[in-house]
């Protein structure tokens, strides 16, 4: 295991408990699924069957630093919101109403704003499209 990782493995428990999140918000990260996949010409393609009980998936993209949290809209489309914080470029953790870094403690709302510093910047929105049975990520 790397450092980071290490690092960011036992120390969030920690920021968390003292940041005072609850272990209701805890639990509900446990619950949204990571779905895994391949980078093909700066895009990841997520199947729209995923959204069937959910409306947020987090995608882990090969070779990709930070996750993704993948949103379907009550309107049918898609938001991704690129899980790194704006202060200091650590991945985020997604709280099952927003997003915490544990680094710092910035938190985001579900929209990507923020809503405590010391970011000061919204997490950064990658464009999608839906084709047929898939939403395709665009990285770039």
């Amino acid at each position: 295991m790397e450092r980071r990782e290490f690092l960011k493995s036992t120390c969030t428990l920690c920021l968390l408990a003292a940041s005072g999140i609850s272990a209701t918000a805890l639990s509900s990260c446990a619950s949204i699924p990571i779905y895994e996949t391949t980078v093909h010409n700066d895009t990841l393609v997520v199947p729209v069957n995923l959204f069937s009980k959910q409306t947020i998936q987090i995608v882990r993209g090969s070779d990709l630093e930070y996750d993704i949290a993948l949103e379907r809209r009550t309107d049918g489309t898609y938001r991704a919101l690129l899980m790194e914080c704006t202060h200091a470029h650590n991945p985020l953790t997604f709280t099952g109403n927003g997003f915490f870094c544990p680094l710092h403690g910035s938190r985001f709302d579900e929209n990507g704003e923020v809503t405590h510093g010391p970011a000061s910047m919204p997490l950064a929105e990658l464009r999608t499209q839906t084709e047929e049975n898939d939403v395709v990520i665009m990285l770039y």
